[in-house]
């Protein structure tokens, strides 16, 4: 790769980057369908029990206040 004073030109970096993005295209794979519903099932009970727990604290913090 082209280096000037230790720093790579912008170019390279473009390259580089492109290198790498087409090694992770290549790794990955699209997903089936149940792995696809596992994952927004998961998902979906991760954001209730976050928003259960916001709307607790924020239940006792106006009780409190």
């Amino acid at each position: 790769m082209e280096e000037i004073q230790g720093k790579k030109s912008l170019g390279s970096k473009i390259k580089t980057f492109l290198i790498e993005c087409k090694r992770v295209f290549t790794i990955t794979k699209k997903p089936t369908r149940v792995e696809l519903t596992t994952i927004v099932k998961v998902s979906g009970i991760g954001m209730l029990i976050i928003g259960a727990i916001g709307f607790l604290i924020h239940i006792i913090w106006t009780l409190v206040s």
